[in-house]
């Protein structure tokens, strides 16, 4: 097939472009992201890759449709930014990448736990500086601790397990309760009590409706002060005012976000040397008990391997007419 990659880095190109000596498509990559104004650029392909700060409205789809644009492959597993209902009124099929590595993304929330903690990058900076004084680097044990994992899919799963090899005791809340983690010592709770007793908080639910700003104000007020909050899933699951007032008021002791509520046109460039005017980010960064990476939870080799063999197969798959076993429905 011809496809047409939007939101592409020289990482996406190698990748992909190793892993098509085994498929055969056609491949052009896009550094712009696509939206109703880039979509004219799809004009001649068959399909369209895309990423997770893709715009894919119904204006976009639309345009798609009118260039015959006939499959959207996202190579990510969320897809909260395609209108569904466009592309079926479209006959645009979505497929996506359900599981590439959850234990990428479930390892670095568990290093952005340690890190938090241990405070290790305070640390790094001072000993380059010759200063190997310990003040203030005090952090926590987290053998015993109390844990809340909100949402037990595949990367949930992954990061109660390790959380559990370190000796915590494992909240859970979930609409689908897995029972494998019931019976290895996970407990299944009502939201608010795991937002009550957990001393670290860990987010891996879908952004939906109902997931939307989940951790908003009256969440973290039922939260046990001082704990501390992850998220490695979506920006939008955290209200940026919301958190922003419980790191203020001390309520929230810490906080390590993979993710972010506006990171569209932010993460995945280079800003170094432009004026960041999104006043609730750099009010984050000014917290010393905030660390933010940007979103690089997926990225490890054997991430990007599976995210590639796995959209080039579902391209194939809808070549050969065959089943699209990752296919996305309205």
């Amino acid at each position: 097939m011809r496809v047409a990659f939007f939101s592409t880095k020289k990482y996406d190109q190698d990748f992909f472009e190793q892993t098509n000596e085994s498929f055969d498509h056609e491949l052009r990559f896009f550094e712009t992201s696509l939206n109703k104004h880039t979509a004219s650029l799809a004009e001649g392909f068959e399909a369209v890759c895309v990423f997770v700060n893709d715009a894919l409205d119904a204006e976009t789809i639309s345009k798609l449709a009118d260039f015959d644009i006939k499959l959207i492959a996202l190579r990510c597993a969320g897809f909260n930014n395609v209108d569904l209902e466009a592309t079926a009124q479209n006959n645009i099929k979505v497929v996506r990448v359900p599981a590439y590595s959850p234990q990428a993304v479930a390892e670095h929330a568990v290093a952005l736990i340690l890190t938090l903690n241990r405070k290790t990058h305070k640390a790094y900076n001072r000993v380059r500086e010759n200063n190997f004084s310990l003040e203030k680097l005090t952090g926590f044990n987290i053998y015993g601790k109390s844990v809340g994992v909100i949402g037990t899919g595949i990367i949930g799963a992954c990061f109660a397990k390790i959380m559990l090899g370190f000796g915590c005791k494992v909240f859970a809340f979930d609409v689908k309760p897995n029972d494998e983690l019931k019976d290895q010592g996970v407990h299944y709770v009502e939201l608010e009590q795991l937002l009550r007793e957990a001393d670290i908080i860990s987010l891996h639910c879908p952004l939906n409706e109902q997931t939307h700003h989940l951790m908003d104000r009256k969440a973290f007020d039922q939260m046990k002060s001082g704990a501390m909050l992850i998220n490695t899933g979506r920006g939008a699951l955290i209200d940026t005012t919301a958190v922003v007032e419980a790191l203020k008021q001390e309520k929230l002791g810490y906080l390590g976000i993979d993710v972010y509520e506006q990171e569209s046109g932010l993460f995945f460039n280079d800003r170094s040397e432009t004026i960041n005017k999104d006043d609730d980010f750099l009010r984050l960064m000014s917290f010393p008990n905030v660390l933010i990476t940007g979103h690089q939870g997926f990225f490890t080799k054997e991430a990007l391997e599976q995210i590639a063999e796995v959209s080039l197969k579902n391209l194939s798959d809808f070549e050969a007419g065959n089943e699209l076993e990752n296919e996305v429905k309205a």
